[in-house]
């Protein structure tokens, strides 16, 4: 890289931060509205709405899983600029449509919309590849991490702020967010892949879910390695399933308790991701900090398991936040196992184990919780659970990175 490739590298990184703040932002702020509209669309009826969300989380998750190959794809033929544009365009154009839904079926069709067009995120996860040297990946994906928090953050806080007027509103809200990033792209954000590093052809075979596990599997470190990270990817899915419910029932926190409690989790979790991850893979090196996180966030999910105050159960908070840190490990040790015009179809591959995560981890835990609940049984048998699959994952990380990597 030349001096003067510098300064346009850094800045169309920037607008990848940037971009991706602003789609978890947009996502964030219809998180506490959608329920409710769902509620209000079937006349009040809390049973019936409870299902109705089940089935919105599953169809969003199923889009995920089946298009972040499909756009990792696109983007190793066309570039990334044209599907990180057409994605954010993509999405503005939804959340007016859902803002606008007059019924259920609509407001479904927007859901699955949204779940495709936000599929970009392995786009931009190519896009730090190509312009990050290996060494410094894991780095820059740990700052894409606590864009993610941020945006995670700040939404659901705007948009129950916004929704207290009018549960439409926060539609309107991210609307504006994706097309002003859309605008804002379209001048700023440069081409990342040239086209002599482009396929030189449409690679449908993994432009599909069976293809792009298929391109896992095509080398055994890399095998191992997206075993590891869908054991980690899993075990994330005990935070969203059972926060709620398992202090509820274990803690007999409210509302405010949890609200103020999830804030402490983002803001950790956004701090270790923007903040530990570059200066420990710098000192330390990817496998010492991916052992240090799986432990980290296996003894944090025991803390959730076995605490018998919510006092000790927020102690291990800081650990579950230091987890934070595997994840661009594993995507920093990932993109060396792949060329320069594959890194789209490797993280539309990522993708898809994250989608598949997101379609069974609530079952499976809510299940675990269901059934503990049902005997009078160990109620953290859940978060056991989690801290388990850490530990399995790093032991899969682990064999990957001594088989090849390193």
């Amino acid at each position: 890289m030349t001096p003067a490739q510098q300064p346009r590298r850094e800045a169309a990184f920037i607008f990848i931060l940037v971009t991706v703040a602003l789609d978890m932002l947009a996502l964030g702020v219809i998180i506490p509205v959608l329920p409710k509209l769902i509620v209000q669309f079937e006349g009040g009826d809390l049973g019936s709405a409870a299902r109705i969300v089940g089935l919105f989380g599953l169809a969003w998750a199923a889009m995920q899983f089946f298009f972040q190959p499909v756009l990792g794809a696109l983007s190793d033929h066309f570039g990334r600029r044209p599907v990180v544009l057409a994605s954010n365009l993509g999405l503005g154009l939804d959340y007016i449509f859902m803002a606008l839904a007059p019924s259920l079926p609509f407001l479904l069709i927007g859901r699955l919309i949204s779940g495709a067009t936000a599929a970009s995120v392995s786009t931009a996860n190519a896009y730090i590849a190509d312009i990050t040297p290996p060494e410094k990946r894991a780095g820059r994906f740990g700052l894409i991490g606590a864009a993610f928090g941020l945006g995670f953050v700040l939404g659901p806080a705007i948009g129950g702020a916004l929704g207290a007027y009018d549960l439409r509103f926060p539609f309107w809200a991210a609307a504006a967010f994706s097309l002003a990033n859309a605008l804002y792209g379209y001048f700023i954000l440069p081409e990342s892949l040239p086209p002599e590093k482009r396929t030189t052809g449409i690679v449908w075979r993994s432009a599909n879910v069976a293809g792009s596990l298929d391109f896992l599997r095509r080398d055994r470190a890399l095998t191992l390695l997206s075993g590891a990270l869908f054991l980690s990817y899993l075990a994330h899915e005990s935070l969203p399933a059972l926060f709620v419910l398992y202090t509820q029932q274990r803690y007999h926190w409210d509302v405010a308790d949890t609200g103020w409690a999830l804030a402490i989790v983002g803001v950790s979790q956004t701090i270790v991701s923007g903040g530990l991850v570059r200066p420990a893979v710098a000192r330390l090196g990817e496998k010492v900090t991916l052992t240090i996180a799986l432990v980290s966030g296996a003894l944090g999910f025991l803390a959730f398991a076995f605490a018998p105050t919510g006092l000790g159960f927020m102690a291990g908070a800081p650990l579950v936040a230091l987890w934070g840190m595997a994840n661009p490990s594993f995507q920093g040790l990932a993109t060396r196992l792949a060329g320069s015009s594959e890194q789209g179809r490797l993280q539309g591959a990522l993708g898809s184990l994250r989608g598949v995560s997101g379609m069974t981890g609530p079952l499976i835990f809510s299940q675990i919780f269901a059934f503990s609940l049902s005997i009078d049984f160990f109620s953290g048998a859940s978060y056991f659970a989690a801290a388990a699959l850490l530990v399995s994952s790093l032991t899969l990380g682990l064999k990957a990175i001594n088989y090849k990597l390193l």
